[in-house]
């Protein structure tokens, strides 16, 4: 029951962000639409592009408190940071832990298999304290604002 209400949420939160969207797609151009940031952002004519989510579960060998989860942690972070600076990671985050959930990636990227090959590059998924669940995903191009938009906001990184 549990992961079914965290999916609820996560699909309410995800169209909150699509409705918008939807919503304008009958409407004229807006005048402040940006050709350049649209295109910057990879948006098309309704400002959406294609993303891939993905779900990071508890996998089949957790590593015990110690330097190497530290280190595998360490490692996790540096990956969403260079994934996020070589514009394929538009958003990450963790979950409460519940029901084995614990985190999110949201890819820019269309194809699945490409998903796949760049959450392999994560220490997390790598040494198998997590597996990855992958859906194809329709949203707002904005989202590629975040990683620029958290930069200005965080005072510490990880």
């Amino acid at each position: 029951m549990q992961r079914l209400s965290l999916f609820k949420a996560l699909t309410l939160c995800l169209v909150s962000a699509v409705v918008p969207a939807f919503a304008q797609q009958a409407l004229p151009a807006q005048p402040s639409f940006d050709a350049e940031l649209a295109q910057s952002v990879g948006a098309d004519d309704y400002g959406m592009r294609k993303y891939v989510l993905v779900v990071l579960k508890t996998g089949p060998k957790p590593m015990a408190a110690g330097p190497a989860r530290d280190a595998m942690f360490k490692g996790h972070f540096a990956n969403i940071n260079r994934l996020a600076a070589e514009g394929k990671l538009a958003l990450a985050g963790p979950f409460d832990g519940v029901d084995g959930w614990r985190g999110l990636f949201i890819l820019a990227v269309s194809d699945i298999e490409e998903a796949k090959q760049l959450a392999a590059t994560d220490p997390v998924i790598s040494s198998g304290e997590m597996v990855a669940e992958y859906h194809k995903y329709y949203g707002s191009a904005a989202l590629m604002l975040v990683n620029p938009a958290h930069a200005k906001v965080a005072k510490k990184s990880f």
